[in-house]
């Protein structure tokens, strides 16, 4: 009888390989804010969009960012995917760049999957297009919402054209949000010029209710109403998918 060969002990991931996964998911972290969770299959994409939105200037590395170059990416590869059927957009924001604030929210708007907006803690200055780029928008009944006119942070050139320019700009960002929100360019330009409500400038601020009495936003409500509604938006378009087809 021949001997029986010593069977090897199970393989384990080397060193190495632990090391090189460690890195990718720390670099995951750092550039999306996502971690390897495991979750149940779902139709839905979640899009956080946190802190300042990074445009053509690179913020200190202190900041909390959200890269539009990381972003519009994302957003194209989830308009292609046919598993994902739904889009939720989490914001908490400060606003940043006015240009890539408006980027974003042009493909949002553009995309063919719904979408659906959740203002948590606050959604400021750029990200209010944003915040009503998608097909329905809800705010926390304690977040805030910043309207204010566009400026420019550090030295000011002064000459007539810079100012043509923020004009032009700002009409952008009025003309959008008038456009995709309930609000009258009348009433969004009174709230953008307020005096009186933040010290030492001008404009005003939505607490939940508010931004929803003036017409920006579509409804107060959290997390379960958001998905809820985003749920019964995808349920709508199918059944009007299939009726064409049929």
């Amino acid at each position: 009888m021949s001997e029986k060969e010593p069977q090897s002990p199970p393989q384990t991931p080397s060193k190495e390989i632990k090391q090189k996964q460690g890195v990718r998911k720390i670099d995951s972290i750092k550039e999306f804010g996502q971690t390897d969770i495991p979750t149940a299959k779902t139709n839905i994409h979640c899009l956080n969009i946190i802190g300042q939105i990074e445009g053509h200037l690179i913020l200190p590395p202190q900041n909390k960012t959200t890269k539009y170059e990381h972003i519009i990416p994302q957003l194209v590869a989830i308009e292609q995917n046919p598993d994902i059927e739904g889009l939720l957009i989490i914001l908490n924001t400060v606003g940043g760049d006015v240009e890539a604030g408006l980027a974003i929210a042009e493909i949002i708007v553009s995309m063919n999957k719904p979408s659906v907006s959740l203002v948590l803690g606050g959604g400021h200055s750029i990200g209010v297009p944003v915040a009503v780029s998608s097909r329905f928008s809800f705010i926390a009944e304690t977040a805030t919402m910043t309207i204010h006119p566009i400026r420019l942070s550090g030295l000011v050139i002064g000459v007539p054209q810079t100012y043509e320019y923020l004009d032009k700009m700002q009409d952008r960002v009025i003309r959008f949000v008038e456009e995709h929100s309930r609000i009258s360019q009348q009433k969004f330009r009174e709230l953008m010029f307020q005096t009186g409500e933040l010290t030492r400038d001008i404009g005003t601020v939505l607490v939940g209710k508010e931004a929803v009495g003036v017409g920006l936003i579509d409804a107060v409500g959290g997390i379960g109403d958001a998905l809820n509604k985003l749920q019964s938006i995808i349920t709508e378009q199918t059944g009007k998918k299939e009726d064409v087809i049929h």
